[in-house]
């Protein structure tokens, strides 16, 4: 069982940057596909970026060129560094880790606000 936990988030002017970390309790080394979810007020769950063991990244368009997803794998860590950041990213952000197939995991989310 592993525990994911968000920090970083905060309240930030348009413009600006914010950097989020996920600490993962437990070895992530098995789980093949890491991610970061959205959630604004009123709207869905959508996916923001994610990164493979194989190291390949996946961008939403909306963040293309001003997000980075990286992670340590000695750390436990997942990262998602922001730039450029405008009042429509504003949400609570998830950290997201699972196996394909296998276990599924969700942290429990850090709140992004961006002022214009």
């Amino acid at each position: 069982q592993v525990q994911l936990v968000e920090s970083g988030g905060g309240l930030v002017q348009a413009g600006g940057s914010l950097r989020l970390s996920c600490a993962a309790s437990g070895s992530i080394f098995s789980l093949n596909i890491m991610g970061w979810y959205r959630q604004a007020p009123g709207k869905q769950r959508e996916f923001v970026a994610l990164i493979t063991r194989g190291d390949t990244t996946n961008y939403a368009d909306s963040v293309r060129g001003r997000f980075t997803i990286s992670r340590d794998y000695a750390k436990n860590t997942l990262y998602l560094q922001m730039y450029s950041l405008k009042p429509e990213d504003t949400a609570v952000y998830y950290c997201n880790m699972r196996a394909t197939p296998g276990p599924n995991y969700w942290g429990q989310g850090t709140q992004v606000t961006v002022s214009s």
